[in-house]
């Protein structure tokens, strides 16, 4: 499912001007499990030089990213205000959640830099980060190594991407 989004993506972006697949980068890496890696790899593929590429699909991620940490620190500001210690209460609450109890394990075996890095390999960045913050960890740090791990997984595959629209070509 997920390959013949992909794939339906490309022929859209390839079939637009170059000025309009530089733009609909943007909004292809917001979107959750295309993100910054996929964008960026999508863009040098279809021949949108790397340099173009991939700061348009990180800027797409981040913008979504770093919005939905916003909203959700804000709403966890908000349930937590008066209750003492809100990290215990988050954690508490989340008992039969399974997937933020798998988070709130990687969290306290990785930090949040691991489960920032590590994290696109399981799930997107777009769940990844409100989850970090509802279990308690600071927004300043998801913040700062989500959009290390969101650049880093851009470049990455905009560079894979690069050799591999090279071979293409």
């Amino acid at each position: 499912m997920i390959q013949d989004f992909f794939t339906q993506l490309t022929s859209f972006v390839e079939g637009l001007d170059a000025w309009q697949q530089v733009l609909a980068l943007v909004p292809v890496g917001a979107i959750p499990f295309i993100e910054s890696y996929l964008g960026s790899m999508l863009g040098t593929i279809v021949g949108i030089h790397p340099l173009v590429a991939i700061p348009a699909a990180v800027l797409g991620n981040l913008l979504c990213t770093f919005g939905i940490i916003a909203l959700t620190g804000r709403a966890r500001d908000a349930v937590t205000r008066g209750r003492g210690d809100a990290r215990g209460v988050a954690r508490a609450a989340d008992a039969e959640s399974g997937f933020r109890k798998k988070v709130a394990t990687s969290l306290d075996k990785y930090g949040v830099p691991g489960v920032c890095l590590l994290g696109p390999l399981v799930v997107a960045s777009q769940i990844t980060a409100p989850t970090l913050v509802a279990l308690g960890a600071t927004r300043r740090q998801v913040y700062v190594w989500m959009g290390i791990s969101i650049a880093a997984w851009g470049i990455l595959f905009g560079l894979f991407g690069n050799l591999v629209g090279g071979a293409i070509a």
